[in-house]
């Protein structure tokens, strides 16, 4: 078995060498970003990397069984913190001990840690598009036209479920590959209709336009996303939106305080990375009522 992993009873053979592959590209990112630091301490825009790169190993290593090099990439990712404040902070080698996180994690996961790849710069931002992005899995088959609702003698009108009309029990927002590919096993291997998101504008866009027929789908939105954050999300949600979905947070970030901002807020729980994909779904079992 690589590295410490005790992998999960309930992933499917596959799965963690398809994770160790991707964490092999992960390891190269991270070396070419230790590059960068060992050249300039304070390239902000590689410490920022360095910063979201190591949160994502910590939620993902974890779901996966490799709890130690989740505890790694925790320590790492607040010590990166630390030196986003202080960008320009002499008193510590940032290169090196970038250098050492990237070498012990490849330990850890029993990954050889492949040639630097150094992150190209970030694109211009793109100008504004009518036409949506279409999320990153495939959409529930397109209802079949529906009957107009019936009335029977004694009671309210019959109204069609959300099997019926089409709409997803579960969407779910998250940038790390790995959580998101699990996630997705779990809720297809358990027959739930759901829709996927990367990306926090692409999300909001679909989610702002998206027709729940009256239904109140279930929203794991991730709090740490790129380009919009899960709690933006969420206030534009309640703003524009409000009551249209239930919405759990998941993140790495599991203080009180954390999750205190999320509940008072008005979310409906908290999932906390790593995540055990047979609690996840017993968690969401209950929220979407089955």
């Amino acid at each position: 078995m690589p590295g410490d992993a005790t992998p999960p009873p309930e992933l499917p053979p596959g799965l963690l060498a398809e994770y160790l592959e991707s964490a092999r590209s992960q390891l190269a990112v991270l070396a070419g970003l230790a590059e960068r630091l060992a050249a300039a301490g304070g390239d902000r825009e590689a410490l920022e990397a360095l910063r979201h790169e190591t949160h994502k190993v910590h939620g993902s290593a974890g779901s996966y069984g490799f709890m130690e090099a989740s505890r790694l990439a925790a320590g790492m990712e607040a010590t990166v913190k630390d030196w986003v404040a202080r960008p320009d902070d002499a008193d510590v080698e940032r290169g090196s001990l970038a250098r050492w996180f990237v070498k012990r994690l490849g330990e850890l996961l029993g990954v050889e840690v492949p040639e630097a790849s150094v992150p190209p710069p970030r694109p211009p931002p793109r100008p504004p598009t009518k036409a949506p992005r279409r999320p990153v899995y495939r959409r529930p088959p397109s209802p079949l036209p529906q009957k107009p609702a019936e009335r029977s003698s004694n009671g309210p009108p019959v109204v069609a479920s959300g099997a019926a009309l089409g709409v997803p029990e579960v969407i779910y927002v998250e940038d790390d590959a790995a959580l998101a590919e699990l996630l997705e096993y779990g809720l297809r291997a358990h027959g739930y209709r759901f829709l996927a998101y990367r990306n926090g504008r692409d999300a909001l866009r679909e989610l702002l336009a998206l027709d729940v027929r009256g239904t109140h789908p279930l929203l794991l939105l991730d709090v740490d996303l790129p380009a919009l954050d899960g709690y933006s999300i969420f206030a534009a949600l309640e703003r524009d939106r409000p009551g249209a979905y239930r919405v759990v947070f998941t993140t790495v970030h599991g203080t009180e305080e954390e999750q205190l901002r999320g509940l008072e807020a008005g979310a409906l729980d908290y999932l906390v990375k790593p995540i055990s994909l047979r609690v996840a779904l017993e968690k969401i079992k209950r929220w979407v009522g089955r």
